[in-house]
Parts: structure tokens; sequence; C-alpha cells
């Protein structure tokens, strides 16, 4: 009897990972950045062990709880991965480096074995692609051009705070729809920064190892060298393909067959300018 309580509670705990070593010794490196550490049992009493499920993103399933103080939160479960625990890392040291209005707030973590829930701050309004992006034109009509207008130059002021307003510039690499979350007023905020690179603010490129992104959103040049280097300015190609989007003089082509991340971006807006300026008359 005794054997069988030991085998129940060793398979619900959490099994330790090979790269979990790893992590620990980054975030003992960096103590003085990350936010509050929590267990896993706490993670499931502030989610009531995950009722509410708010989403499903590329790393990971994100669900809705609640912190003793009452203030909701929303808990991004990490995906089991065969990696080194990049994402994790990434999220935890770019955001813990970061204070400003358009960019969302890591409020907590947890690591035991391969269980990594990452704990913002709930957004009530859900993301950017919920109200303009989900393939229904009349939802376009629940937000104002006003509205849209304020988002993108919020989302713009969080762009340009992590390459320039950070003691460390932060490359998103993942600018989309999908990753600017809305929050009070439809208030924008950068979230999602498990591919997000580091660098010296005195430095104006990174190195990188393979494409990151999301197709359609992707620059040329990161889509193209798969490594090598590359600016912060990728970012700023990502925002200008949302913003036409907002717009409505680009239609959203995420297919991995889609040729969208290698054309030559003037050359697509003189072909269609045209286009777009006779359907909006």
């Amino acid at each position: 009897m005794l054997t069988f309580f030991l085998a129940c509670k060793y398979d619900w705990l959490p099994h330790k990972s090979k790269d979990e070593p790893r992590i620990e010794s980054f975030l003992q490196k960096n103590g003085n950045l990350h936010p509050k550490r929590y267990t896993y049992v706490d993670v499931k009493r502030m989610t009531k062990s995950f009722a509410v499920k708010l989403g499903q993103g590329g790393f990971g399933a994100v669900y809705r709880g609640n912190l003793h103080d009452g203030r909701q939160v929303a808990v991004k479960m990490l995906k089991d991965t065969k990696g080194d625990g990049e994402e994790f890392m990434n999220e935890v040291a770019s955001i813990s480096r970061t204070s400003h209005v358009n960019v969302v707030t890591l409020l907590g973590f947890c690591l035991q074995g391969s269980k990594r829930p990452l704990i913002y701050e709930y957004m009530l309004n859900g993301s950017l692609e919920r109200y303009a992006f989900n393939g229904n034109m009349n939802s376009r009509n629940l937000l104002s051009w006003e509205k849209l207008f304020d988002i993108s130059i919020g989302t713009a002021r969080g762009v340009e705070y992590l390459h320039r307003g950070c003691n460390t510039r932060i490359v998103h690499f993942d600018i989309k729809p999908h990753n600017i979350l809305l929050y009070q007023d439809f208030c924008p905020k950068i979230s999602n920064f498990g591919l997000a690179k580091l660098c010296l603010n005195k430095e104006s490129a990174i190195s990188i190892v393979g494409a990151r992104g999301t197709i359609g959103y992707i620059a040329p040049d990161v889509y193209s060298k798969q490594f090598g280097i590359v600016s912060s300015k990728s970012d700023v190609y990502s925002y200008g393909m949302m913003v036409l989007e907002m717009v409505g003089a680009r239609v959203k082509n995420t297919s991995a067959n889609s040729e969208s991340s290698s054309q030559y971006f003037p050359q697509w807006i003189y072909e269609h300018l045209d286009d777009y300026c006779i359907s909006a008359s």
C-alpha cells in the first residue's frame, strides 16, 4: 500500500528535466531581475486546477487565475519541449528588464521539472487579433479608426522602448496582432517574448541561428538568412505589416507556402497602392 502511494505521488509531482539545472543557474545569476517565484501547487490553486482556458498559442496554453490579493492573472503554461529551456529564459530575462505601459508585466513564474508556468497581468480585452483579424469583416467595426490609431501608436511606443528605452536592447522577433494584448480602454501591450533576443544598447545588430517569427510578418533579411546578423529593424518591418492589416490594405497570409516574407516590400507597395486607393475611395 505504501509503495502504491509513493508511486502515485511521484507520478503527480513534476519530473525533473535535463535542462532544469541550466535554468536554475540562469535564475541565480539574474536573481535581482526576475519576479516572484511560485510553486506548482500555488499555480494550480490560483487557476483552480486550470479550470478556465483563455487561449492557445505557439508556446502553450493560457489560463485565467487569481492571486491572493484578488488580482486576476493570465497563466501561460509553456509546452514541454526537448529544447534547452530557451523560451522560458527568454521570457523571464526580457520582460523582467522592462517597465512600460505598452509592454505586458510579468508578475511571477514557476520552475518545477517540466512545469514552467509564467504569470502575467490579465488583459480583459484579449488580443488585437480577436477584434480585427478573425476573417469577419463586420468585426472590424468593433474598433473605431481612432481606437485603431491609438493602438498603433501605443504599440510603436512599446517597440521603441524595447529597442531604445531599456538598459539592454530587446528585439522581439514576433510582432503581430496575436501578441498585442489590450488592457483597459484598449491600451496595447506587447507580449510573448519567447523568441526575443537581448543585445547591448551600443550594438545595432545581433546574431541569430534559424529564422524567428511568423510567416507573413518576418522581415526579408530574417526570413532569407536563417542565420547571421540582423538588426532590430526587423521588428519595425513586422510592425508595419501589422499596421497594413489594421487599415485593411493587406490580408493576412501565414501559409507555410506564402512568399509574403520573401517579397521586396517597396515593390509590393508599388504594385498594390493604386488598387487600395480605389477600393478605399
